[in-house]
């Protein structure tokens, strides 16, 4: 799969934290995160490993009992099953990639991600 860059597409996942697939494949599923000042990812756990890149911004990021102070060029890897949240510091945008693929975040058939 191939997709070219566009600013359309992006989804409200929570106030102030919007999400775009990027591209999937059978095993992986890459997503940007566009990021709000003031934000709060609430803390959560999921099935999926998740690795992540920061593009831009400041993020305040808990991954089980520790937390980081995240910068752009920082990048992390979430193990499957482990709790995690962030506090957005400042706007940032921040990509992610899911393994196995995250399938709430697949596009509809009618979208192209």
């Amino acid at each position: 799969m191939f997709q070219k860059h566009s600013e359309s597409g992006y989804k409200v996942a929570l106030e102030g934290i919007e999400q775009k697939t990027l591209v999937y494949g059978q095993r992986t599923l890459m997503t940007e995160f566009l990021l709000k000042q003031g934000s709060t990812l609430p803390r959560h756990g999921h099935p999926h490993e998740q690795t992540g890149y920061l593009v831009k911004g400041r993020i305040r990021l808990s991954i089980g009992a520790e937390a980081y102070d995240v910068r752009p060029g920082d990048s992390w890897c979430i193990p499957s099953g482990v709790e995690h949240g962030a506090e957005i510091i400042e706007d940032s945008v921040g990509l992610e990639v899911f393994s196995p693929v995250r399938e709430e975040y697949l596009p509809d058939e009618r979208e192209t991600p």
